[in-house]
């Protein structure tokens, strides 16, 4: 009997989904390789090897076989060979720019556990995708507004959500569409560096992102009375300002943010914020050449570094931080502790944190 490959779900799954992966046909404790690859938008190649035993029946089920030490990951991993993947190139990251079309993972069973490994046995070809059936996808331009709205397939309206990229600029909206498969109608707000916005990060003025929310509660599609807030790394900044300063917010999600205001002035009617002070001498090198800047942002609660620290205790929403342990853009753990500090010494709930590391 030849070897075959099955995935569940089989030919399709959205990119946030389980996937099942299981490899038949092989003989009594068979070892083999298997390796998944895929090509991002650019045509660079990404690829994740792990070596494996078939049990006794000679089935492989990855969320029961262990993978063995010597490839790409090792121990109970069913999902391994995804979220392993690695850059030919060094140092590129995995991004899909057009989110209307899939990433394809291709799986290769090889045999044995050499380096290289032997010949194939079998193959197949998944793909990942990022909009379920009937999500909708609107751009968005609307006075000074440039966005992308995702609206979940079905009669509204829907939990409304912002969200919020970092430094870097443009309009991702890989993140936004995903939210849009499990039912929330999701603005994906640019704010620099995309079509007629600011081209760089100096100054920001929050009236732009009261337009958004104002867009959003008057939406037939979007359910009130207030909307809910995501932002990344300075979008999480924002999201924090954002939710001292303006109306119409329930909730607000940062993913390793700040807790003072980063890197722009920050601007609303007579209010200004200026950015948080850094000092670039703080930059260490590391053996690979690569500049770690987690140490080059000033202390927000000391001196007058303090009037970058956004006022949280103005906000009417609940929070939520989630924070990375091992960032190396900004200590985000100790800004999400500050942070609940902040809003507790001001009689408001303690914020919810939910911290992960890598190992």
């Amino acid at each position: 009997m030849a070897a075959s490959i099955r995935f569940s779900p089989a030919a399709r799954s959205l990119f946030d989904e389980p996937l099942g992966i299981t490899v038949q046909g092989l003989g009594p404790r068979q070892q083999v390789t298997l390796r998944t690859s895929l090509r991002d938008e650019a045509g660079e190649l990404f690829q994740a090897h792990g070596r494996y035993q078939a049990a006794d029946d000679g089935e492989l089920d990855l969320a029961r076989c262990p993978a063995l030490p010597g490839g790409s990951f090792s121990g109970l991993e069913p999902m391994g060979l995804l979220w392993a993947l690695q850059p030919r190139k060094p140092f590129w990251r995995l991004v899909k720019k057009d989110v209307q079309t899939p990433f394809r993972l291709r799986l290769e069973v090889l045999e044995g556990h050499g380096d290289p490994p032997g010949q194939l046995l079998a193959q197949a070809e998944h793909e990942r995708l990022f909009l379920r059936d009937g999500v909708r996808r609107v751009p968005v331009r609307e006075g000074r507004i440039r966005a992308t709205l995702f609206l979940p397939p079905g009669n509204g309206p829907f939990p409304g959500i912002i969200d919020l990229y970092g430094t870097g600029g443009g309009l991702p909206e890989y993140r936004a569409c995903l939210l849009a498969n499990y039912g929330f109608a999701v603005l994906a707000l640019a704010f620099y560096g995309y079509e007629d916005l600011p081209k760089e990060m100096k100054e920001f003025h929050l009236e732009y992102f009261e337009e958004a929310i104002n867009y959003m509660l008057k939406h037939t599609q979007v359910k009130g009375p207030g909307v809910g807030l995501l932002g990344f790394s300075k979008g999480g900044d924002l999201c924090l300002s954002m939710a001292s300063f303006l109306k119409g917010i329930t909730a607000t999600a940062v993913i390793n943010g700040s807790v003072a205001n980063v890197g722009a002035v920050l601007r609303y009617k007579d209010i200004t914020i200026p950015p948080l002070g850094a000092d670039v001498k703080r930059i260490k090198i590391n053996k690979s050449g690569i500049a770690d800047i987690v140490d080059v942002l000033n202390n927000p609660l000391e001196g007058p570094n303090r009037r970058s620290f956004i006022p949280l205790e103005k906000a009417e929403c609940r929070f939520l931080f989630i924070v990375g342990q091992d960032d190396h853009n900004w200590k985000s753990e100790f800004f999400a502790v500050e942070g609940s500090k902040h809003l507790q010494a001001h009689g408001k709930e303690k914020p919810e944190a939910m911290a992960h590391s890598q190992e």
